[in-house]
């Protein structure tokens, strides 16, 4: 097949877990497709366009600005985004060059199947109803869910305006494209029901078993959290476990640490771990793994996000037990107290991740079934070949 792949930026330096689902089922496309990409060059890096090869044939890079999201730039993008119709998050990554440059290609080449990978490049589709939508998350679900969690009522209202412009805007997109590809039945449903999208189909998430399977490393610390720091649900999880999680558990395990990996950490999370000895925030690290194997338990305390987090089966491949909340566990194939810890209060919480701490026993038959599962189902080969299949249809 000739493919074309748009998306609203390149997919190194891989610091996201939409990057790395989209990366490893392009890799495998591209061992068997001829695959040309199209991706907003913002904020431009060396390793963007100098790797691209991994995953594509050839590459078309769009130079594009978005603003920082701790200058006024983005500032001043919220404010307009008060009388704006469109979400500030989809409006941050219009590109009229990119509209032109998918017109030129569309008309010149021959395409079998046109992907766009996340909402926000659905703007720049010059056809929506010849393209694929890779929608990763329902992106009105997870502002829904910053309106619910916000610390005041200025924040509440503007999340919820945000929630009620995307509900209207991605309810659009998905009607108008020729189908959707989704990343659990959860989500497929709420498309299904809210939107009234009949073409969904899923694929689930994956993750490199080799790649994360255990090795030797110098202890990280008793609790860890693994996932970008620039993204307001993690940030959130990460100061709810903090503030209101770890005291419980440090009243039974005094000395407990716990290590925050993860790239651009915000200000809030810099000056909470600055506060406190035995917690580590490390900011962009090279490589995540050694934070895991060092680790006894991977906590994942979401109580915003939406799709599903591959820093769960990351965790389980390498053999690492994991406390999660109901939000964060969404969508993927576990049960509660079989190859995961499941628990959406601060003393439940606690009292999973000091269990698995304790219980060397238990801790060794959690990760043995979950190692289990992510080996025997979810390889990235797997999973790529699924999402062929549903380009081939």
């Amino acid at each position: 097949m000739k493919l074309l792949w748009v998306k609203g930026d390149f997919l190194h330096p891989t610091t996201k877990g939409g990057q790395i689902r989209s990366l490893e089922t392009l890799k495998y496309l591209h061992r068997r497709h001829e695959v040309h990409y199209v991706g907003l060059d913002c904020p431009p890096h060396p390793e963007a366009l100098a790797r691209a090869q991994e995953y594509c044939s050839h590459v078309y890079p769009i130079a594009h600005t978005v603003a920082n999201k701790r200058s006024l730039g983005f500032g001043v993008e919220l404010l307009k985004g008060l009388a704006d119709q469109w979400p500030v998050s989809i409006r941050r990554y219009r590109s009229e060059a990119m509209e032109r440059k998918i017109d030129e290609l569309t008309r010149r080449e021959n395409f079998d199947a046109i992907v766009c990978d996340f909402l926000n490049a659905s703007q720049n589709m010059p056809n929506l109803g010849s393209c694929v939508l890779f929608q990763h998350n329902v992106e009105a679900v997870i502002w829904r869910r910053h309106a619910d969690q916000a610390a005041n009522p200025a924040s509440q209202a503007y999340f919820g305006l945000q929630a009620k412009r995307m509900r209207t805007y991605e309810g659009e997109i998905c009607r108008r494209v020729q189908s959707v590809i989704a990343v659990s039945e959860p989500d497929a449903d709420i498309m299904r029901r809210d939107y009234g999208v009949a073409r969904v189909s899923t694929v689930p998430t994956g993750v490199d078993i080799d790649y994360f399977a255990p090795k030797p490393a110098e202890p990280a610390a008793d609790l860890v959290f693994v996932g970008s720091m620039d993204w307001m649900p993690n940030i959130d999880a990460v100061k709810w476990f903090i503030l209101e999680i770890l005291p419980i558990i440090r009243k039974r395990r005094p000395s407990c640490s716990l290590a925050i990996v993860g790239r651009q950490p915000s200000r809030e999370i810099v000056a909470l771990g600055a506060s406190d000895p035995l917690i580590q925030v490390t900011g962009t690290v090279p490589d995540v793994r050694p934070y895991l194997w060092g680790s006894g338990v991977a906590i994942v305390p979401l109580r915003i996000g939406g799709g599903t987090r591959l820093k769960i089966y990351e965790a389980m491949a390498a053999k690492v037990p994991v406390v999660s909340t109901a939000i964060g566990a969404e969508g993927l194939d576990v049960r509660q107290g079989d190859n995961i810890r499941i628990a959406d209060d601060a003393l439940g919480f606690a009292d999973q991740c000091l269990d698995l701490l304790d219980n060397q026993i238990e801790r060794r038959r959690i990760v043995e079934n979950a190692w289990e599962l992510v080996n025997s189902r979810y390889s990235w080969d797997v999973v790529a070949h699924q999402f062929e299949q549903l380009l081939r249809q």
